[in-house]
């Protein structure tokens, strides 16, 4: 029977500044901990444009603050554009302040950037911690290249931070696959509050209707969000009119590829006989599961649903502004969970056409015998999650806190 918790709550923050990734990793857990536990609400924080374009279960909400864009230097922009960046970071730090102090959370669990953009929720973990809320850091597998996320970090003096504030750390992989920490000065204390969970399964929503339903037997090209994805595409569609006989392929665009980009690439598909393009799809899972083949950028979130519903992949990483995606599928390549190209590779469309029709009878991931001995196929994220989270909200909750000094 699911345990019953008397008005818990818990909130998340996801700073969205880039793609789909972050909000889409808050939701599924959210959704795991609802299922988990009757009478247990949850809040995410999220700036992404298209956060209301996701269904939520009920007892699971989000709050909109303004939106800033990621550019590909590694600069951030604000999305309205008679707002300048300060103003926007100002707006963003007052609704999360706000949100918190009004919900009044048990548990607030921050999604892979432990100050927040620019510092922005740093007041709002001192406030919390005051008042004895349990503050969790989450983690992907991969965060970056120490020679990168290191000096970043110190810059920012992150470590220390996260020493000040944090409970508990989530890694949102399993132990032995690849520590997101690795070559970073970590302090003892965090490195005590370290918690591997474990991939985050992923399901085939059971709620809403699928805004696509194409028939079972095609080659799956997503980028996520798509706001990087367009020399993939290009790629894809340079080797299909190399080689019309690849078969059916799926393009996913994303609700964050420029427009300019995108009308280039609707202009060429329509010239492609095997090749069907979307803009955006919020069960990406369904797709996934209903392909021969997925090809993409290996992002968290791809690479969670290539495990989930064993799919062969061909992992083509980006490697700016950050190393993450190629660090995870050298990895995944490495252990026999997926195939990889260097992005330099699919300029040549005749091997890239050969890498794409070799890809449905590609060994699927669960064939890989490491992985498993291992123990990385599990796919128990969310369940490690809520053991903690019923620890924590079944105990008689901690007495208030002095503030902390920032």
């Amino acid at each position: 029977m699911t345990p019953r918790l008397e008005d818990a709550r818990i909130l998340m923050y996801s700073h969205d500044t880039f793609g789909l990734g972050h909000l889409r990793r808050c939701r599924e857990i959210a959704h795991a901990l609802v299922a988990a536990y009757r009478g247990l609400s949850v809040m995410i924080i999220s700036g992404t444009t298209i956060a209301g374009a996701f269904d939520y279960r009920v007892r699971v909400d989000f709050v909109k603050i303004p939106s800033v864009i990621k550019l590909r230097n590694g600069e951030y922009q604000s999305m309205a554009q008679h707002t300048s960046l300060e103003d926007t970071l100002e707006m963003r730090r007052a609704i999360i302040r706000q949100t918190a102090q009004s919900f009044h959370p048990d548990i607030f669990i921050t999604d892979k950037e432990p100050m927040g953009l620019h510092g922005e929720i740093e007041e709002t973990l001192a406030f919390l911690k005051s008042q004895g809320t349990h503050l969790v850091l989450g983690l992907r597998d991969v965060m970056d290249a120490p020679e990168l996320l290191g000096p970043e970090w110190a810059r920012k003096d992150v470590l220390r931070k996260i020493e000040t504030y944090y409970d508990r750390i989530w890694v949102y992989g399993p132990e032995g696959f690849h520590d997101p920490l690795a070559g970073l000065p970590v302090p003892e204390a965090v490195t005590a509050r370290v918690r591997y969970t474990g991939f985050l399964r992923r399901a085939i929503p059971k709620m809403g209707t699928p805004a696509h339903r194409p028939a079972d037997g095609y080659l799956l090209v997503t980028t996520g969000g798509g706001g990087d994805g367009a020399d993939l595409f290009r790629a894809v569609f340079a080797a299909h009119r190399h080689d019309p006989g690849i078969g059916r392929t799926l393009a996913v665009l994303g609700p964050y590829l420029p427009a300019r980009e995108r009308a280039e690439l609707l202009a060429e598909a329509e010239t492609l006989p095997n090749v069907e393009t979307i803009e955006f799809d919020n069960r990406l899972e369904e797709l996934v599961a209903g392909a021969s083949g997925v090809v993409g950028m290996g992002g968290y979130n791809t690479f969670c649903e290539i495990l989930s519903f064993d799919r062969p992949a061909l992992i083509v990483p980006r490697t700016q502004p950050r190393l993450e995606q190629a660090i995870r599928a050298e990895r995944a390549a490495e252990l026999g969970l997926v195939r990889m190209m260097p992005a330099e590779d699919t300029v040549d469309p005749a091997a890239f056409a050969a890498a794409l029709r070799a890809l449905p009878d590609a060994p699927r991931p669960s064939k890989s015998r490491a992985a498993a001995k291992a123990g990385f196929m599990a796919l128990d994220g969310q369940a490690q999650i809520a053991r903690d989270v019923g620890e924590w909200l079944m105990a008689p909750r901690q007495p208030a806190l002095r503030a902390v000094q920032s």
